[in-house]
């Protein structure tokens, strides 16, 4: 087997930056007693102006005020670890949560989908950067391999067992996951790689360390397997957005807006779903939040098709209040049939599909106006279809034409060529519009091809209803 390790060092610095427009400005991250307030994260450019992780508040000021902060949130990173997990579910049937700040993926099983391991970690990387967290992936023979050479490494593949006990018998002790003081007392007896501790007598460590000291080496060489429960993603999906200050412009709800709706389909193909109705509440303060629905035709998960439909909506909604915070609800995620394409794809760049022109004409029309045609249970060609706002759907009959006129027309027969035929339609007898028909296929002198008809026991001439595209 083959498990992947991506691991997450800076999981609450990106969850607080990528719901930022200003994510390049200095950001610190605080927590501790409200006493004394600490510095717990800090991104690239609150490093630049001197910043570390331990300062203290008040020695930070001291250095600068030119950075901005926020709360350390940590049950914020083990709700990022579970939105990471659930986008994970997409290219692996096992992932685990075992370790904090990391996701454990089974990717031997995966390989014969999405390619060699090598194609199959760059689309890894490139997903979790568009998301906006930065990582480091690494892939051993044992999971717990996976996760200790994440320490030290980035981009790393072991891939039998004989390598992995060669790169590991280099690595320190202080990057084997042992306990800290364990680490410590190990440096002090002069043992500063795994090879040199598994040189000496397993006995002699026995005596010296608890069980759980070897039962972790046993788990890093394959020889003690590690209990693991796997990630299974929840049945709806409820965001929240939290902003930095009062919104009283639509333009500035676009940012958070276009991020709640790109996690929604990161998180709609790892449960390979899709959506068709979600909610979007605007909170305000002291009131109730404003309450947005938002309906599909069909079940979708492109990112641009959800952002594109509460975008044209949200521009015609009156705020009665500033607004705090953006929340995203799909409590029904129905199963998505991907669009079937031509394999070369003749519609230019720029052009929108059909979906997406049909989701924006709702939008700036309104939900009526933009309507199909659907069946209704009625053989008579003039009322077996209706007008709703629903897909085509129309069941499995003979040949029918695309165009119907509104009053049929005589033929001269002397210019057809009968292609098939007869097909009789009975029907109508209960409304009053009883109707008894032969129809045939035709096709003119000059190659159209037409839809005609003759009444039961009527000798005139054929009749045209409609023309085949």
């Amino acid at each position: 087997m083959l498990w992947a390790c991506i691991l997450l060092p800076q999981l609450a610095m990106d969850g607080v930056l990528r719901h930022r427009s200003d994510a390049d400005a200095p950001l610190a991250l605080l927590g501790g007693s409200p006493q004394r307030r600490v510095l717990q994260a800090v991104n690239p450019a609150a490093r630049a102006l001197g910043l570390r992780p331990g300062q203290s508040l008040t020695a930070a000021q001291a250095l600068t005020r030119t950075f901005a902060t926020a709360d350390y949130d940590v049950a914020a990173i083990e709700r990022w670890q579970r939105f990471l997990a659930a986008w994970a579910y997409a290219f692996s049937a096992q992932v685990s949560l075992h370790y904090p700040r990391c996701l454990l993926l089974e990717v031997q099983s995966s390989l014969r989908l999405f390619g060699p391991w090598p194609h199959f970690e760059a689309r890894l990387r490139a997903e979790l950067t568009g998301l906006g967290f930065r990582h480091r992936i690494t892939a051993a023979p044992t999971p717990a391999a996976a996760r200790v050479l994440a320490n030290a490494y980035d981009g790393l593949t072991i891939p039998d067992s004989a390598l992995l006990h060669e790169t590991l018998g280099r690595l320190p002790v202080e990057r084997l996951g042992l306990p800290r003081e364990v680490a410590a007392a190990l440096t002090r007896m002069g043992l500063h790689s795994l090879s040199q501790l598994l040189a000496l007598p397993r006995d002699s460590l026995a005596r010296r360390f608890s069980a759980d000291v070897l039962a972790h080496l046993d788990t890093l060489l394959g020889n003690r397997p590690l209990a693991l429960d796997f990630y299974r993603p929840p049945d709806v999906f409820d965001a929240r957005i939290e902003l930095n200050f009062e919104v009283e412009s639509h333009q500035a709800l676009l940012f958070p807006l276009r991020r709640l709706t790109a996690d929604l389909a990161a998180y709609l193909a790892g449960r390979d779903c899709g959506v068709q109705h979600f909610t979007l509440y605007l909170e305000h303060r002291n009131q109730t939040a404003s309450r947005m629905p938002v309906g599909l035709l069909s079940a979708e998960r492109e990112a641009a098709m959800l952002f594109e439909l509460p975008r044209g909506r949200l521009e015609y909604l009156q705020l009665p209040a500033p607004v705090l915070a953006i929340r995203l609800e799909a409590l029904e995620l129905p199963a998505f049939t991907p669009e079937h394409r031509q394999l070369f794809d003749e519609r230019p760049q720029q052009s929108l599909s059909w979906e997406q022109l049909r989701e924006r004409l709702r939008t700036r029309l309104g939900d009526n106006a933009v309507q199909s045609l659907g069946a209704r249970a009625d053989h008579r060609p003039e009322h077996a279809w209706v007008e709703q706002p629903t897909e085509l759907s129309l069941p499995p009959c003979g040949p029918r034409p695309g165009w119907l006129l509104a009053e049929p027309l005589s033929l001269r027969e002397s210019s057809l060529r009968i292609l098939a035929g007869p097909e009789r339609i009975e029907s109508g007898w209960w409304d009053g519009g009883d109707v008894r028909r032969d129809y045939y296929v035709v096709e003119t002198r000059a190659g159209q091809r037409g839809w005609a008809f003759r009444k039961v026991g009527d000798g005139g001439p054929l009749l045209l209803h409609g023309w085949f595209a």
